[in-house]
């Protein structure tokens, strides 16, 4: 945002310092007075626009505008994927989905069908929602086919994580999309050319590797009964599997035809090209998805409208936290721009020659390290090198790898500070310790992998 009549007077040594100071006071309240991120957030980004020399007249609009768009890319997203995600939950989608699986795959490969099951159902569903359903059948597997909880448990964490952080309609990758200017559909096929193969060697192989070696009983918590409401006649796999190809295919065929148009194959101008790209809008593709998973998997199953409607509301209360830090990231984001701040930071790094792809996955790792939000530290770390990118010329290509870099960067090395961390080592019945050498090391190898990834996809670009 830029606003008229005011010029940046201050040298980039006291901005680079205001904004280390920024960084400082959000950790500090939320690590150790346990602030609200959202409040924090909020507060911190008034603070900065006053500190920086923002003219106070021009704060809140500040602050409301850097809010506002980003929620412009994230509210809809986010809600209407909680609200596929909520209808697949409690219709036994899972269930139906992981049976399938084992049944092609057979007990030998169970590991992979549970990864696999779960790297289907996580593109709609949240990193702790999608755990928290498929651990009852990953502690049925585990307890009828032995060999440790590990051994089928950390497939399937690790791949809700790398769907969560990598893939559309997830929050942080949308909002560092929305930041960067960045192509949402495209930003989705290329994270899934980074999650799936991060997923088999830092997930899937690296989860046989350490259930080898660290046998852990299946814990008692979750025995494996079927979740409340749930239908006990689940929807076939097939539809399923339908019903969570149907976004990704209206997407894509948005990314085509932005290529058709841009290449000279079909027309812009034309009203059925702009109706198709909108229908393939991710938005729309979401909502199309939701309307026909309520009447697949609600109306056609004998649900009345009053249950599908309070089952849909019941999607929405666990996402607004989310979806509410996410936007006061952006604000925070907004102000570091307005402010001149990030200009700053893009001439102390022209001047030190870090790549910016590199400084990307830096900045949201050290973020990340520090405070445990791989949301926040994804939305914070766009939004500061979100000037140095606006100030060159990528690509589209570029501009989703360094999306997928700032990803990358903000779910390494999850710890003690990282709620995900208490959730998987918890569940799981690890200690402290054990938490850490596994855990937290395969999210480590999830960020450097997914790191290099989206490196090679910057440069060949």
């Amino acid at each position: 945002m830029n606003i008229d009549g005011w010029t940046q007077t201050m040298g980039s040594g006291p901005l680079l310092g205001i904004a280390a100071a920024a960084i400082a006071v959000l950790l500090f309240l939320i690590i150790k007075l346990r602030v609200h991120a959202f409040l924090a957030l909020v507060l911190v980004s008034l603070a900065t626009a006053f500190a920086s020399g923002i003219p106070a007249n021009s704060i809140v609009d500040t602050l409301t505008s850097g809010f506002g768009s980003t929620l412009a890319s994230v509210a809809l997203l986010v809600g209407l994927g909680a609200m596929l995600g909520r209808l697949l939950e409690v219709s036994g989608g899972a269930q139906s989905l992981t049976d399938a699986l084992l049944s092609r795959f057979g007990e030998r490969r169970a590991p992979m069908a549970l990864g696999i099951a779960s790297l289907i159902f996580g593109f709609p569903i949240f990193f702790d929602a999608g755990l928290v359903v498929m651990l009852p059948i990953v502690f049925a597997v585990a307890r009828r086919l032995g060999g440790g909880v590990l051994r089928y448990g950390l497939p399937t964490a690790g791949a809700f994580s790398v769907m969560h952080i990598f893939v559309p309609p997830h929050p942080g990758p949308v909002a560092a999309s929305g930041l960067l200017g960045a192509d949402v559909g495209l930003v989705l096929a290329l994270a899934l050319v980074v999650a799936i193969p991060t997923w088999y060697l830092t997930s899937y192989l690296y989860g046989l590797w350490a259930g080898k070696r660290i046998v852990l009983p299946v814990p008692e918590l979750l025995n494996g009964g079927a979740p409340v409401e749930q239908d006990e006649n689940p929807p076939r796999a097939r539809t399923v599997i339908s019903l969570l190809l149907l976004p990704l295919l209206l997407i894509f065929a948005n990314t085509g035809l932005n290529t058709a148009g841009e290449a000279g194959w079909a027309n812009p101008e034309a009203g059925w090209f702009q109706v198709a790209r909108t229908l393939g809008a991710t938005p729309v593709a979401l909502l199309i998805t939701v309307f026909v998973a309520t009447y697949v998997l609600g109306t056609r199953r004998g649900r009345g409208q009053d249950v599908i409607e309070k089952l849909l509301d019941s999607a929405l209360g666990p996402v607004c936290a989310i979806i509410l830090i996410t936007g006061a990231g952006g604000m925070f984001g907004g102000v570091l721009q307005a402010s001149g701040i990030g200009d700053a930071l893009s001439d102390v790094m022209s001047d030190i020659g870090m790549p910016v792809i590199v400084a990307a996955y830096v900045i949201a790792a050290v973020i990340r390290i520090a405070q445990g939000s791989a949301t926040v530290a994804l939305t914070t770390a766009a939004g500061l090198v979100q000037p140095v990118v606006l100030g060159q010329d990528f690509n589209s290509v570029q501009l989703a790898a360094l999306v997928l870099a700032l990803a990358a960067g903000s779910v390494t090395a999850g710890h003690v500070n990282d709620s995900g961390f208490w959730l998987v080592g918890r569940f799981f019945g690890m200690d402290v310790k054990t938490t850490l050498k596994t855990w937290t090391v395969m999210q480590t190898t999830i960020g450097l992998m997914g790191f290099a990834i989206a490196s090679l996809l910057f440069v060949v670009a």
